[in-house]
C-alpha cells in the first residue's frame, strides 16, 4: 500500500517551503492567491487529504452565486449525467463560491413544472429549467422577470420573450438530419414514423417540422405516418412501436425525436432484423450505444452535456450579476453525432 503524502511532499510538489504550506492550510497568515492555487493544484494532483480544504480557503472571500436547474427523468442516465455536469461546473467555478440547486419534475404537468421554476427563483441567483412550453410555465417566468432573476430554456425553448436565453440543440437541423439519415440509408420504399413527447414540447415539435420538411423537399420514396404521441416513455413507445410493426411490414423508418427510445429499441430488436428498419435516436447511453453497435440504430444525435453546462453556467453567471435582459437570445451548440464506427 502506497503511504499518505505528507506535507514536505505536498511543497516539494508545489514548489514552496513547508512553512507556507502551513499557512495555507492554517490560515495563520496571508498568502499570495497564485501560491495558493499552487498549493491546491499540487495537493490534486497527488491526492493530498486536505485538498478540499485548502480549496474552501481559496474560495473564502468569494462571493457566493446559487445556481438553480430543473430537470425532468431523475432516474433516466442522460438526467443523472446532466445533473452530475452541472453540478460539478458550478461548483468548479473560479470567480464564486458556486452552489448548484438541482431539482427534478415529477411528471410533465405545466402546473408542477411551474411551481418547481418558481420555488427555484426565490432561492437562486439564476435559474435553469427543461420544461414545457405552457402558459403556467410562462406566468412564472414573467413573475421572476419582474423580481429580476433570469430564466434559462434548456433544450426546449418556453416562455419566449420572457426567458434570457435558450441554450440546447438547433432543434429544426436535428430534424433535418434525422430524416436525411433515413432517406439516405433506407435501402428499400416504405412508410416512416415518428415520435414527439407531446405538443408542449416546442422542440419536439421543431424537430418534426425539420423532418418532415427534409422528407417534402425529395423525390418521394417514403410516406411519412401520423406522428405518435409517447409521452418520453419507454412502456408507450415499446407498444407504440410494436403496433407499427404489426401493422406496417414495409415500415422502414423510425425517428424519436425526444426520449423514449428504448421502449423502440426493445421492439425492433424482437421483431426485425438489424437495419430492416433504419432508426435515429437521441443521446448516447447503454441501451442506444448497444443497438448502435448491433444495427438496430442508425444514427445518435447527443447533447455535449460537458460544453452545454459550461456555456450554461457561464451565462448564468453573467446574468445574475447583470440582471434579466429585454433582448433574449439563442445559444445554439453543436450536437455529438454517433455511428458504429466511432465507437
Amino acid at each position: 500500500m502506497s503511504r499518505r503524502p505528507t506535507i514536505t511532499d505536498l511543497a516539494r510538489e508545489a514548489g514552496v517551503s513547508t512553512a507556507t504550506v502551513d499557512r495555507v492550510l492554517n490560515g495563520r497568515e496571508k498568502v499570495r492567491e497564485a501560491t495558493a492555487r499552487k498549493v491546491y493544484e499540487a495537493a490534486e494532483r497527488i491526492g493530498y487529504h486536505a485538498a478540499p480544504l485548502i480549496l474552501q480557503r481559496l474560495r473564502s472571500d468569494l462571493p457566493e452565486r446559487r445556481l438553480g436547474i430543473l430537470l425532468q427523468k431523475e432516474n433516466q442516465e442522460f438526467y443523472k449525467r446532466f445533473a452530475d455536469t452541472f453540478g460539478a461546473k458550478v461548483r468548479a467555478c473560479a470567480s464564486v463560491r458556486g452552489q448548484p440547486n438541482i431539482v427534478f419534475a415529477k411528471s410533465q404537468d405545466p402546473a408542477e413544472q411551474a411551481e418547481l421554476i418558481y420555488e427555484l427563483g426565490q432561492r437562486n441567483h439564476a435559474v435553469a429549467a427543461t420544461a414545457v412550453n405552457h402558459h403556467e410555465t410562462t406566468r412564472a417566468v414573467r413573475e421572476l422577470y419582474r423580481r429580476n432573476v433570469p430564466v434559462f430554456a434548456l433544450l426546449n425553448d418556453f416562455a419566449q420573450g420572457l426567458r434570457h436565453s435558450y441554450v440546447g440543440l438547433n432543434n429544426m437541423k436535428i430534424g433535418r438530419m434525422a430524416a436525411w439519415t433515413i432517406y439516405n440509408t433506407g435501402h428499400r420504399t416504405g412508410k416512416v414514423a415518428v415520435f414527439v413527447g407531446g405538443s408542449r414540447w416546442h422542440g419536439h415539435e421543431l424537430r418534426e417540422t425539420g423532418f418532415r420538411s427534409y422528407f417534402r423537399e425529395q423525390p418521394k420514396r417514403f410516406e411519412l405516418l401520423e406522428t405518435l404521441v409517447n409521452l418520453e416513455t419507454r412502456n408507450v413507445t415499446y407498444e407504440a412501436t410494436l403496433d407499427l410493426l404489426q401493422r406496417h411490414d414495409d415500415l422502414r423508418g423510425i425517428f424519436v425525436a425526444g426520449g423514449g427510445m428504448e421502449g423502440a429499441i426493445e421492439a425492433v430488436r424482437e421483431r426485425c432484423d438489424p437495419a430492416q428498419v433504419t432508426m435515429v435516436v437521441n443521446e448516447l447511453t447503454e441501451i442506444s450505444s448497444s443497438a448502435l453497435q448491433d444495427g438496430y440504430v442508425t444514427l445518435i444525435d447527443s447533447t455535449p452535456l460537458e460544453k452545454l453546462c459550461g456555456t450554461l453556467v457561464e451565462a448564468m453567471l453573467d446574468a445574475a450579476d447583470n440582471g434579466v435582459t429585454d433582448e433574449p437570445r439563442q445559444i445554439f451548440l453543436q450536437p455529438d453525432i454517433f455511428v458504429p464506427e466511432i465507437l
